[in-house]
């Protein structure tokens, strides 16, 4: 049974990606550079590479990846460390703020959307397994 939950993850995962996309596609973004902003969005500050890697489950190369192409594009910024000499701070621009807004108001239609006919009991347990499993996979 984890095995199948583990499978059917996956392919949730593969069409979250789809979905992602398209949301994403009117402002030149895709699915991975939105989960960047969305990674920044959500902390408290700046953060390093391997920090937002971490936060995401992705590899530090292929965020470091993003995060160049998105500064590149004036979305993100990068900014010293005052704590390590060579791994910058990365950090959302103006411009970077402005879509990651712009996003978050049409997912909230979307998340509405999927989430009709769904159980609210139901979605906490699934999030409560989701968390557990995380967490077991991070130790």
């Amino acid at each position: 049974m984890f095995t199948d939950i583990v499978l059917d993850i996956f392919k949730l995962s593969g069409l979250l990606v789809a979905e992602g996309d398209v949301l994403t596609k009117d402002v030149g973004l895709s699915s991975a550079r939105w989960k960047v902003l969305g990674a920044l969005a959500h902390s408290d500050g700046s953060m390093t590479v391997p920090q937002i890697a971490y936060s995401m489950g992705q590899s530090r190369q292929s965020v470091q990846r993003l995060t160049d192409a998105m500064e590149g594009s004036g979305i993100l910024v990068y900014q010293d460390n005052p704590h390590h000499k060579k791994a910058k701070l990365v950090a959302l621009s103006e411009k970077g703020k402005e879509i990651f807004e712009l996003l978050e108001q049409k997912q909230i239609p979307w998340a509405n959307l999927a989430a009709d006919g769904l159980n609210a009991s139901d979605m906490e347990i699934a999030l409560s397994v989701l968390r557990k499993m995380i967490q077991r996979f991070e130790t």
